[in-house]
C-alpha cells in the first residue's frame, strides 16, 4: 500500500494512530509500536505529538534509556573509548527499558508508571524522582529511537570503515563488532517486544548531519547561524558514531512495516505500508 504525498510531517502522528487503532482491533490488546529514523527526521516530535493528544498513549525514547555515565565509561575502559558517547547499540539500558513495558503492560486504572528521562545537554540520566509518571493503563507504548528495529550487519562488511572516526579511532574494529554484536543479542530481543515497526525515511545519508545542527539549533533555542563553530563541528564528528547503522538501516537493515519518505526539507513524499 502506497498513501499519497502529506504536506507536513506532523501527518505522522495521524499515521500513528491509524496504525495503532488497526492493531488493537487485530490483536484484541493494548500494543507496542517502535518508530525509527535518522537523527533530526523529526520521529520524536511526532510521537510527542500523537502521545499529547492521546491520554492512553504512553511514550517514551531510546534516548531515554542511555547508560549512566559511570557505565558508558566502563564500557569505554572493557570495549573501546569510543563508548564513552552515548548513541550506539551497547550504550542503552535496555533492561529498563523492559522494566518500564512490563510496568506499563500490568499497569492499573490507578497506576502510576514512571518513564525514564535523559538530559542530552547535561549527558546524564534524570533523577528518578523527577521522570515523568504515565496515570492508569496504555492502549499503545510508543517507543521512538534511531535504531529501532536494525538488523545487525554481515560480518564481513564491518572490516571496511565507513569514515574517519572508524578508520582512525576503531582501527581494530572492536566498537563496531561489539554495537554489531548487540544488535543480534540483547537489542533483537527489545525489538522483539513490539508488534509494529515504522520507520521515517532520510532520502540520504548525507542529509543528516544538517538535520542534526538543526535539532541542535532547536534544543539550544538558536537559529543555525547562531550555534557556536565549535558545536558544529562537535556535531560533524558525532554523526560518524551513527554513520554506519544508519546507512545499514536505509539500505534495508531494519524490521520496518510501514516507510516514511522524507524529502531534504523533511517534507513528507509518501507512506508505504503493507499491501
Amino acid at each position: 500500500m502506497t498513501l499519497p504525498a502529506y504536506s507536513t510531517a506532523a501527518e505522522i502522528a495521524t499515521l500513528i494512530d491509524m496504525v495503532s487503532r488497526e492493531l488493537i482491533l487485530e490483536l484484541k490488546r493494548p500494543v507496542r509500536i517502535a518508530v525509527s529514523g535518522a537523527q533530526g527526521c523529526g520521529k520524536t516530535t511526532a510521537c510527542k505529538a500523537f502521545a499529547a493528544g492521546n491520554p492512553r498513549v504512553a511514550h517514551f525514547s531510546l534516548d531515554d534509556i542511555y547508560l549512566a555515565t559511570a557505565e558508558r565509561k566502563a564500557l569505554a575502559a572493557n570495549v573501546s573509548p569510543l563508548f564513552k558517547v552515548r548513541g550506539p547499540p551497547g550504550s542503552h539500558d535496555l533492561e529498563l527499558g523492559k522494566r518500564t513495558l512490563v510496568k506499563l503492560k500490568d499497569a492499573r486504572a490507578q497506576d502510576m508508571t514512571p518513564l525514564p528521562r535523559f538530559d542530552k545537554l547535561e549527558d546524564r540520566r534524570v533523577p528518578a524522582n523527577e521522570w515523568p509518571v504515565f496515570k492508569g493503563t496504555a492502549n499503545v507504548v510508543l517507543v521512538d529511537g534511531w535504531c529501532m528495529g536494525a538488523t545487525p550487519e554481515p560480518a564481513e562488511t564491518l572490516e571496511m570503515p565507513v569514515n574517519d572516526l572508524e578508520l582512525d579511532e576503531d582501527e581494530n574494529g572492536a566498537w563496531r563488532a561489539y554495537a554489531n554484536a548487540q544488535l543480534e543479542g540483547a537489542y533483537a530481543d527489545f525489538f522483539g517486544r513490539f508488534d509494529l515497526f515504522i520507520t521515517i525515511q532520510a532520502p540520504s545519508f548525507d542529509v543528516v548531519p544538517q538535520w542534526r545542527l538543526e535539532q541542535e539549533a532547536t534544543l539550544r533555542k538558536l537559529t543555525i547561524d547562531a550555534v557556536p563553530p565549535e558545536v558544529k563541528i562537535n556535531i560533524a564528528r558525532f554523526v560518524q558514531y551513527y554513520e554506519r547503522i544508519t546507512r545499514h538501516m536505509l539500505a534495508g537493515g531494519r524490521r520496518a512495516e510501514w516507510v516514511v519518505r522524507l524529502g531534504e526539507d523533511r517534507t513528507i513524499l509518501g507512506i508505504d505500508g503493507p499491501s
